[in-house]
């Protein structure tokens, strides 16, 4: 084959530019990091003074928040923000991967909870700046997931009833958003309602006090159906949708004596059909969706299949199942917090480790969504994808230039994003955030 004299084969590479950043648009987030006080936030709330690693652990956090918008997936990724001039658009020093795994493996479990009060803290102080509720009505989807790991040195990881060794955390997102409004690492074999009263009792109080005013509704799928969680629901006043388990002789009982004329066809797909009813099960509402296949699929089951849920919602039993139905859009937050970054893997052998390591994918997550909306890179009511905006935004390569004693970022010519990203930075930085 003749040899070419020209092409990719000719491009020699060096890396020896100490003025390149390798994710410019870490800008965006950083500004509202330093907008929001998170690092003194950090230091004063998160008592690891005295621990191997705890020394000023804002700057150790944020560092792993911003490796994390970035795409880190592991705790080697942080020194991505080492390279080059990149360090230079974070308003904090920037830790060693050593540093970061040491300073982790110095959390216990108390300390988990004061990183906890600093993402409650950080919610209210984002909220204040207009991206909050408000006085509207605020949708809060209640779920777990699996977090799969891999050997047996994971310390709390188990078997549970998915088969799957790892852990089983429990989140509350905002259904509108997107943003995960209180997370909680749990042990793999832990039941799904395993510490589901008090969660909700910790979460009512963190969306007041971070000032959601209006109605709060929270749904759940079946696996949290449980009378003791209604009533500490209804205790603090909050609305609920909660799926039950059909099958068994009480609710099933329930189901067959609905009369057949009040049965409402509702939209379903070609080869199928659906019907929505309503009952009353112990001086509750109950909302029924029963499903079949139709046409010559039909044979394959033939019966109706039934789908319930309680709740204390106003509304027509159409409305109110089309309402709960939405609840799988809690599904799309749980995988774009779990895939490409942040609860992608868990780094550490300690259980308290992977908990702040969690906290840490939390705070990442929320700070990309309130970036976005506060920065005006997605419409209202949209929800935020962070793959998308790292194509975009935040893995822009720039190079760091001095224009007459003005740091420059000069970015690539006929960036397509390049008028949002200036737009945003723009918007960001007119943020004030007044503490009361």
């Amino acid at each position: 084959m003749k040899s070419v004299s020209r092409g990719i084969d000719r491009i020699a590479v060096t890396f020896d530019d100490p003025n390149l950043v390798a994710n410019a648009g870490l800008l965006l987030v950083a500004t509202l990091v330093r907008r929001l006080g998170l690092e003194d936030l950090c230091n004063a709330t998160i008592a690891l003074t005295g621990r191997a690693g705890g020394f000023q652990p804002g700057r150790k956090i944020l560092t792993l928040v911003h490796a994390m918008v970035a795409g880190a997936s592991h705790i080697d990724h942080a020194d991505m923000l080492r390279a080059g001039s990149t360090a230079k658009v974070l308003p904090h020093r920037v830790m060693a991967p050593s540093t970061l795994g040491t300073f982790l493996r110095a959390f216990s479990f108390g300390h988990v909870r004061q990183f906890e009060k600093v993402i409650g803290d950080t919610l209210g102080r984002a909220w204040s700046l207009g991206v909050g509720p408000g006085d509207h009505r605020l949708v809060v989807d209640i779920d777990s997931t699996i977090r799969e790991v891999f050997g047996k040195l994971k310390s709390g990881a188990a078997y549970g009833y998915t088969k799957v060794l790892g852990y089983h955390p429990i989140l509350a997102t905002r259904a509108d958003t997107g943003e995960i409004l209180h997370a909680r690492m749990r042990k793999g074999s832990a039941n799904t309602q395993r510490g589901t009263k008090r969660f909700v009792e910790e979460l009512v109080a963190r969306l007041r006090r971070a000032g959601a005013t209006g109605q709060i509704v929270m749904r759940f799928d079946s696996g949290y159906w449980n009378n003791d969680t209604i009533k500490v629901l209804t205790r603090l006043k909050v609305s609920y949708t909660m799926a039950v388990r059909t099958g068994t002789k009480a609710i099933d009982t329930c189901i067959g004596e609905i009369d057949e004329s009040t049965w409402v066809s509702i939209e379903y797909p070609a080869g199928g059909e659906a019907m929505v009813a309503e009952a009353t099960y112990k001086g509750r509402r109950l909302i029924v969706r029963r499903t079949r296949l139709s046409g010559p699929q039909a044979t394959l089951w033939p019966n109706w299949r039934h789908f319930a849920f309680l709740t204390d919602l106003v509304g027509t039993a159409v409305e109110l199942d089309a309402f709960h139905r939405a609840h799988a859009v809690v599904e799309l937050c749980i995988d774009d917090w779990k895939e490409g970054a942040g609860m992608e893997h868990c780094p550490s052998g300690d259980f308290s480790a992977n908990a702040a390591w969690m906290c840490c994918a939390v705070l990442a997550h929320n700070l990309i969504r309130w970036s976005a909306k506060l920065g005006g890179l997605v419409e209202e009511d949209t929800l935020v994808v962070a793959q998308t905006l790292r194509t975009r935004y935040f893995s822009v390569p720039a190079r760091l230039v001095n224009r007459s004693g003005t740091p420059t970022l000069r970015g690539p010519t006929h960036w397509p994003w390049a008028a949002s990203f200036t737009k945003a930075l723009t918007n960001l930085r007119a943020v004030v955030f007044a503490p009361t």
